[in-house]
């Protein structure tokens, strides 16, 4: 029996308020993170993801407070991330309720820390995340927010994170992030073939068929969007009918 896809809304966290833009810039307010969660719940969202995009500029202390009332409001699982580069930051969001944290930037500028963070949590409850561009021939790694270049190549660099421990990649096409024109299949399908862990796909749905497309031909365990979920452009509950009735499975709730 083949493993149920996940269907993953994202929600983009900044001053407490969900935003959205396309290719990382143009951000748009895009509603509440605790309704929006409690709306996504009960359309039958796998989990949730919760990136708090200002983090690690400012240093903001308003992401716990939002995961302990998280924790309070949702039963399903939720990840989060955004200035997380300690084990105690780590610590506080799985103690107030995160079922997951995810990293990037703290991963990037030392990768030792996925391994830190796998030996003490397990690597179930690791994600890292992986913010890249494709410049010439060649996916180029960002960081913070995709404002900063680093000398990372995607493959090698998702393949170190393997090896450093991490239970999960969550992997975002800059390229496509926003544009509702497809997630970037030849990418995931590299990342697929040369890692151990499941791949999470985000950046770039726009139709249920790109939700389709992204699972057949590329077998990543997960797919994560935001703006067509944020203004139901594409419900979730219809979505995964649609992907069940074209034999890919899915939890029906």
């Amino acid at each position: 029996m083949s493993i149920a896809k996940r269907i993953i809304p994202c929600l983009d966290i900044k001053d407490s308020r969900t935003v959205k833009g396309t290719n990382f810039v143009q951000l748009k307010d895009a509603g509440d993170p605790i309704e929006l969660a409690k709306r996504y719940e009960i359309e039958g969202a796998d989990e949730l993801v919760f990136l708090d995009i200002t983090a690690t500029e400012k240093r903001s202390s308003l992401l716990s407070k939002l995961v302990t009332r998280l924790s309070q409001e949702l039963s399903i699982p939720f990840t989060v991330g955004g200035g997380i580069n300690s084990i105690q930051a780590a610590y506080t969001m799985l103690q107030h309720g995160a079922d997951k944290i995810v990293i990037n930037s703290a991963a990037v500028l030392n990768p030792g820390f996925i391994t830190e963070l796998s030996n003490e949590f397990g690597s179930q409850c690791i994600t890292v995340a992986i913010d890249a561009k494709k410049s010439n021939v060649e996916w180029q790694v960002f960081t913070h927010g995709g404002k900063k270049a680093s000398t990372l190549e995607l493959i090698q660099w998702a393949r170190q994170i393997v090896d450093r421990g991490a239970g999960e990649i969550l992997f975002t096409s800059m390229n496509h992030d926003g544009t509702k024109n497809g997630f970037a299949i030849e990418p995931l399908k590299q990342l697929v073939r040369a890692c151990s862990t499941p791949i999470i796909a985000s950046g770039g749905a726009g139709t249920k068929e790109h939700f389709y497309q992204v699972f057949k031909e590329t077998n990543v365990e997960g797919a994560l969007a935001a703006s067509v979920f944020h203004y139901q452009e594409i419900p979730i509950t219809p979505l995964k009918s649609y992907l069940n009735k074209n034999n890919i499975s899915v939890r029906i709730s």
